[in-house]
């Protein structure tokens, strides 16, 4: 019997979860860009418009992505690759480069802003379903082609700078390589191994050491470094533990990326204790619906590829919620399906798109 005759309905609680953090995304992106849109353009629903397109736009993506049977891309697997270190190598030799804040991540593509790093992660995560599907990983040597193209769009993303994509990129690759044969007594070696040159970056680049020491000491650096930090912690803490209301944010006028890297403080401030744990709860149901995907999945290829996403969307919302709440320190990492950023948006809904056609030929 052929793959058609098995399909089944996609996985409903993946659906619902994704819509209603969609939802709370497009609500929360109008309640923190408001100011700022009116400011700048005297529209307040200027950015909320923006998004409102590009989540009309990711639907209708994960809807066609759902209906593409998930085999299909170990086909562009290797075009994805080629793909994306061509975009991020325009990134930076181009003229089509935007630079924002001492970073140049975007590519102005025919008036419409792209992040070709989103575009990479996913990229590498099909790339290495592919291999370690086709080539399965007993020895490190193994791990010689993964590695190589691995390391050049991690030092590509690093000359954006984009230090938060790496780390998302690095711990959703790591999660994939603990699916392999590989002994685990190489990830034991291979943690200090990668800390040490990690912290030698850091500690000589002064804008990321800058920032280590804001979330090391974010009062004493309230007016600079942990300038974002502090105003983050005060957005929690006015919220308490029902919230000030929607629209009623004071902190908007003082959070930085108050309605992209940022937005889950202004959820904490407008929606309290009760409304950052709802949409935490949210994520822990996408996530391990993510993963429960990726393990009734009836062949490897599925398993890693349904794994390998999950994670990345894990990784990405466990480090923005992290540098959020103060435990880890500033990184621009977006909130996915929650943050404002139409590259962000599309290629996560691509994801669930991928994850529901996944869960459409799941073994019970």
């Amino acid at each position: 019997m052929g793959q058609k005759t098995k399909r089944k309905n996609p996985d409903f609680i993946l659906v619902f979860t994704s819509i209603i953090l969609l939802a709370i995304g497009l609500i929360m992106v109008l309640s923190a860009s408001s100011l700022f849109a009116f400011n700048e353009t005297g529209n307040s629903y200027h950015l909320f418009y923006k998004q409102l397109k590009w989540a009309g736009l990711g639907l209708i993506i994960a809807f066609i992505t759902m209906l593409i049977p998930y085999k299909y891309w170990k086909r562009v697997s290797g075009i994805g690759i080629l793909v994306s270190v061509t975009l991020l190598l325009l990134v930076k030799y181009s003229d089509l480069a935007i630079s924002i804040k001492g970073s140049t991540r975007w590519l102005n593509l025919a008036g419409i802003s792209v992040q070709p790093s989103e575009i990479a992660k996913l990229s590498l995560v099909l790339f290495l379903a592919y291999i370690f599907n086709r080539y399965p990983v007993k020895k490190i040597t193994d791990l010689f082609l993964p590695f190589s193209v691995m390391g050049i769009i991690l030092l590509l993303v690093y000359k954006q700078p984009d230090l938060g994509t790496m780390i998302v990129i690095v711990l959703a690759c790591g999660f994939m390589i603990l699916m392999t044969e590989l002994s685990t007594a190489y990830f034991v070696v291979a943690i200090p191994l990668l800390l040490i040159p990690g912290f030698y970056l850091v500690k000589n680049t002064e804008y990321q050491w800058n920032r280590i020491l804001g979330w090391l000491y974010p009062w004493k650096y309230a007016s600079t470094f942990g300038y974002q930090m502090v105003n983050a912690q005060i957005a929690f803490g006015t919220g308490g533990i029902f919230g000030i209301g929607i629209g009623r944010s004071s902190q908007n006028a003082y959070l930085p990326e108050n309605y992209s890297d940022t937005i889950f403080a202004v959820i904490g401030e407008e929606f309290g204790l009760f409304g950052a744990c709802f949409v935490l709860l949210c994520f822990v149901l996408l996530i391990s619906r993510g993963y429960l995907i990726s393990r009734q999945c009836p062949d490897r290829f599925g398993q890693l590829l349904g794994f390998g996403i999950t994670s990345l969307l894990a990784t990405q919302i466990a480090v923005n919620l992290c540098v959020v709440t103060g435990l880890l320190p500033v990184t621009g990492i977006t909130l996915p399906l929650i943050s404002y950023g139409g590259s962000s948006l599309v290629i996560t809904m691509l994801e669930i798109g991928i994850l529901l056609n996944i869960s459409r030929y799941r073994e019970n």
